[in-house]
């Protein structure tokens, strides 16, 4: 699937995505069809001299190997920060696999099975029109990162960036996007933009926190991080390239959508896997 596409094949696209994904969350017990709340995956993280894999976590469903391009594959961001190194690793592999997984049960969207891992500076960063990147608190991204996210945005691309909290982790985020397009900036969403109600009807932003934090009775990450912000990055023409959710974590609502069912019902199912619906949706049809 490349970046660019036929607007006209979007449009059917979207319609029969809003006409198979609705009411499948109000079906009585739609998520627990799978064992409850056990994970469906119980996988193990093994990650060796920066060799990420994963062990005993799979999606084995099958796709035409005559299509197989044009499926809708996940890809995560590799960046390179300071610090904590492997910041782009948070809730790897479980989210990467229980995303396309819900993704392909709740639309009508071809979803390949794999995910990947890709580099900003990859070649072939445009076979993947849409990328996630975590955790950007202490990115420093170099030249040649900073050039290939712009060249991949302005051709068509679009990036989610999640889970980052509070004002110096926005700042260090703000300043390497700022390196990416020195002339634009950020603008925060209102709730009446599209993005949150294009398959899924949100009543409100919502801030999704890790089930560590859930579990401590806390409602946000730290405390000056307790409104969630959903920023967008615009070319020229008014498409929306990246979608900057602050404050929040989708990843922790996928990664951890068997571990505790209240905690699935209050954020993985209510807000995680709908909004997270809503921006490939939108990635994929604007």
């Amino acid at each position: 699937m490349k970046i660019l596409q036929n607007p006209t094949r979007g449009l059917l696209f979207l319609f029969t995505v809003l006409f198979l994904a609705s009411g499948l969350f109000a079906q009585p017990d739609f998520f627990n069809q799978r064992g409850g709340s056990r994970s469906p995956y119980g996988g193990r993280r093994n990650y060796s001299r920066g060799q990420v894999t994963a062990t005993g976590v799979n999606n084995d469903w099958e796709i035409d190997k005559r299509f197989e391009h044009d499926a809708f594959r996940f890809a995560r961001v590799r960046y390179t920060s300071w610090g904590y190194r492997d910041k782009w690793l948070t809730d790897y592999p479980e989210s990467d696999l229980n995303f396309p997984h819900r993704l392909r049960e709740l639309t009508s969207i071809e979803v390949h099975p794999e995910t990947v891992i890709v580099d900003l500076t990859d070649e072939n960063l445009g076979d993947y029109p849409f990328l996630y990147l975590v955790e950007p608190g202490q990115m420093t991204l170099s030249d040649e990162e900073v050039t290939g996210l712009r060249r991949y945005l302005l051709n068509g691309g679009f990036l989610m960036v999640d889970d980052f909290w509070g004002e110096d982790e926005w700042y260090g985020f703000y300043e390497n996007i700022k390196r990416v397009f020195p002339d634009r900036e950020p603008e925060e969403l209102p709730l009446e933009h599209d993005i949150f109600h294009l398959v899924y009807d949100l009543a409100e932003k919502p801030q999704i926190v890790s089930i560590g934090a859930w579990r401590s009775g806390r409602l946000t990450e730290r405390p000056d991080a307790s409104e969630p912000h959903y920023r967008g990055l615009f070319d020229d023409q008014g498409r929306m390239m990246a979608i900057i959710c602050h404050n929040t974590d989708l990843g922790d609502g996928w990664e951890e959508e068997g571990v505790d069912p209240t905690y699935f019902k209050d954020y993985s199912e209510r807000f995680a896997y709908p909004l997270g619906i809503n921006i490939v949706t939108y990635a994929l049809t604007h």
